[in-house]
């Protein structure tokens, strides 16, 4: 069986990721694809690896967990979508390290699923953006229990990518940049269901819907319907377009509340990060999603 594992991050599009993967739950049954509601295995999967931090899982908890998400429906392709796959948000960051809990949580998911090919989807963010909502959720906010000693322009996804690559060396990573997603909505949604890039998916539009005004997509719409023959980056050219000109800027638009950052200091971290997601491009068994 194939599963695939969308393991967040925090505050990103994950829920809304897999809503519209539910709309095409129907569809993509009939094509061996199973997409179970997260309420049937986020729970269960979550008690189940924290156990193992204490005791070595049953040796049937596979086919045990399996029952429980599936209902006996048959499925050659599993996508499961929890954002505490890592650890919760309150633990996301612990001594400078972004989710440090990562690569042994998903030994543990290897361990359960030895002879299943796995897959992990995962959505990063620029961490100027996203340090600054993680620590206002930390459960040790303490120096050295958030920053462990480690300045800003220390933190790295690269790291956290190597020590799960280095953990489960045997299990695919796809990542994306959370600020690319209005591109490459679609394609992330097909790459997770298992589809070709030409292939239709209901909810290819539904970021777009949130973020750009409602006479922006209805021009939109009418836009790509007059012309079904663009290609994906065509379409890509296109929306950028439109969301240049109807974006709602309260949507995309973030405020960062960080004692003591300053503009020069974020300028900064965003460099960084853009130089990290090449160096995770480069990274052997990574495929990066990109515009």
């Amino acid at each position: 069986m194939q599963l695939i594992l969308h393991t967040g991050v925090h505050y990103t599009e994950q829920d809304r990721l897999i809503k519209s993967l539910l709309r095409n739950k129907d569809m993509l049954s009939k094509r061996g694809v199973a997409v179970p509601g997260p309420a049937k295995y986020r729970s269960l999967i979550r008690d189940t690896l924290n156990a193992m931090h204490r005791h070595a899982a049953a040796d049937n908890a596979r086919e045990i967990l399996l029952d429980a998400i599936l209902d006996e429906a048959p499925a050659d392709r599993v996508i499961l979508s929890d954002p505490n796959f890592f650890r919760t948000a309150g633990t996301a960051v612990q001594e400078g390290r972004l989710y440090p809990a990562a690569a042994t949580r998903m030994g543990y998911m290897a361990t359960l699923f030895p002879d299943d090919d796995l897959e992990i989807f995962l959505g990063i963010r620029n961490p100027a953006a996203l340090l600054p909502i993680l620590y206002s959720v930390a459960l040790n906010k303490t120096d050295a229990g958030f920053w462990g000693g480690r300045g800003v322009l220390d933190i790295r996804w690269s790291d956290t990518i190597a020590e799960i690559r280095e953990a489960v060396p045997h299990i695919p990573i796809t990542v994306w940049c959370n600020e690319d997603m209005p591109l490459i909505w679609a394609q992330t949604l097909r790459e997770m269901a298992g589809l070709e890039h030409h292939e239709k998916i209901s909810g290819g539009f539904d970021l777009l819907t949130a973020i750009m005004s409602k006479e922006g997509m209805q021009r939109f719409r009418s836009y790509i319907d007059s012309h079904p023959s663009m290609s994906e980056m065509q379409k890509r050219r296109v929306i950028a377009a439109f969301l240049d000109k109807f974006a709602l800027e309260e949507e995309i638009e973030e405020e960062l509340d960080m004692a003591g950052w300053t503009d020069t200091l974020v300028d900064e971290m965003t460099e960084l990060y853009d130089e990290d997601v090449q160096i995770i491009e480069r990274m052997p068994g990574v495929t990066l999603i990109s515009p």
